[in-house]
């Protein structure tokens, strides 16, 4: 897949919104929600990349495998997924 960055609040809200997983891991019916419980209210920043047959946009599967989100020092991650991995969160404070 295609990877997409988006820097506009309103934009990733809505992006994040239409994403979610099944599989190994990790699981969710909304990023949106995840990345809000881990206290990112605003986030400012996304990155996806790669390709997950078990996480979906929109209802269609394949979706991105990784997702970076960020609101000021704020950090959310997803990451593997796909290839039989199991997929993973990272949160953080960056200094």
């Amino acid at each position: 897949m295609k990877s997409i960055e988006l820097n506009d609040p309103s934009e990733i809200q809505e992006f994040l919104g239409k994403i979610s997983f099944t599989g190994e891991g990790f699981t969710s019916d909304s990023l949106l929600l995840e990345v809000f419980e881990a206290g990112l209210d605003y986030p400012d920043f996304l990155k996806a990349e790669g390709e997950d047959p078990e996480a979906s946009y929109g209802g269609k599967s394949p979706a991105w495998a990784k997702y970076h989100v960020r609101q000021g020092k704020r950090v959310f991650m997803v990451y593997g997924g796909g290839s039989g991995r199991a997929r993973r969160t990272h949160s953080s404070v960056t200094p």
